[in-house]
């Protein structure tokens, strides 16, 4: 995958472009890849540096998962919470009384399913920055970085801001789907994490139920910043979708366009006949 307007296989992506172009005439900046059952590959500002937010999460529960692999850690580790470690933004653990001992594999639940940014600092601080980022090059992601804790808002001053791109980020989607990014068994429950995932207002958001219907994703949300990353499967195959957004109007028209995406890339592609209410 390159960067700009890059396209790969047969598929129209016309409807893709046309709201990519509506986007970006209001204000907006976004970087979208997409990545059709068949290989078929779209891909606008899929190079371009977006804020990472909480698609960052992506990475370091990779990073865990091989700890866990190599026996360093196990998915029934209790944490005792502490106070001070209670970060503010999204999450439950902020507002939950010190001395609560969740397990490992509650604080990545939490990270993943719901976007706690307690538990995603705790995470961190097990699993080292350096060693985040070392696992980010190593699945890669050549454009994408994790330079601070999450704090709830953009970075300021001379903090660093965690980087991503949209084509990083499938990379890392397919490293986990393939099965390459850890360990098999550790893969599988990572899919299965990232289909926990609460938001249903951006990538899901035209997905209809079925029970050969399965998705997954993780978002990413601060002023300024609407994120989403993950995947369709069906029996027609998986379809990976990709889209950092940057000033758009609210966060609201920012989740109205991922999931206007994700629909169009749904029909482009073939995988699922979309919803057309949501």
């Amino acid at each position: 995958m390159s960067g700009e307007g890059a396209m790969v296989g047969d598929t129209n992506w016309g409807e893709v472009e046309d709201l990519i172009r509506k986007a970006e005439a209001s204000g907006g900046v976004v970087g979208v890849t997409l990545v059709g059952p068949d290989g078929a590959t779209f891909s606008h500002n899929g190079d371009r540096q977006f804020g990472a937010a909480s698609t960052v999460k992506i990475p370091l529960m990779v990073t865990i998962y091989r700890q866990i692999d190599r026996g360093e850690r196990a998915l029934d580790n209790q944490y005792v919470l502490r106070n001070e470690e209670k970060a503010v933004g999204s999450g439950v653990l902020l507002h939950l009384h010190e001395g609560l001992s969740p397990t490992l594999e509650d604080l990545i639940y939490l990270m993943i399913s719901i976007s706690d940014n307690t538990a995603t600092n705790i995470l961190i601080d097990m699993a080292r920055m350096d060693h985040v980022n070392e696992v980010i090059g190593s699945l890669g992601m050549q454009h994408s970085t994790l330079a601070r804790k999450m704090q709830g808002k953009p970075a300021e001053g001379r903090q660093q801001e965690n980087w991503a791109t949209s084509n990083d980020y499938v990379k890392a989607l397919q490293a986990i789907l393939a099965k390459r990014a850890a360990s098999p068994g550790s893969c599988d429950r990572m899919i299965a994490m990232l289909e926990k995932q609460q938001n249903t207002k951006r990538i899901s958001r035209y997905l209809p139920e079925g029970p050969d219907i399965r998705w997954g994703s993780k978002t990413g949300s601060v002023k300024g910043v609407t994120n989403d990353v993950g995947f369709i499967t069906t029996g027609k195959g998986t379809l990976l979708v990709s889209v950092f957004c940057e000033n758009m109007a609210d966060q609201h028209v920012g989740e109205q366009f991922i999931g206007d995406v994700s629909r169009a890339a749904m029909k482009a592609t073939g995988v699922v006949e979309p919803l057309y209410t949501s």
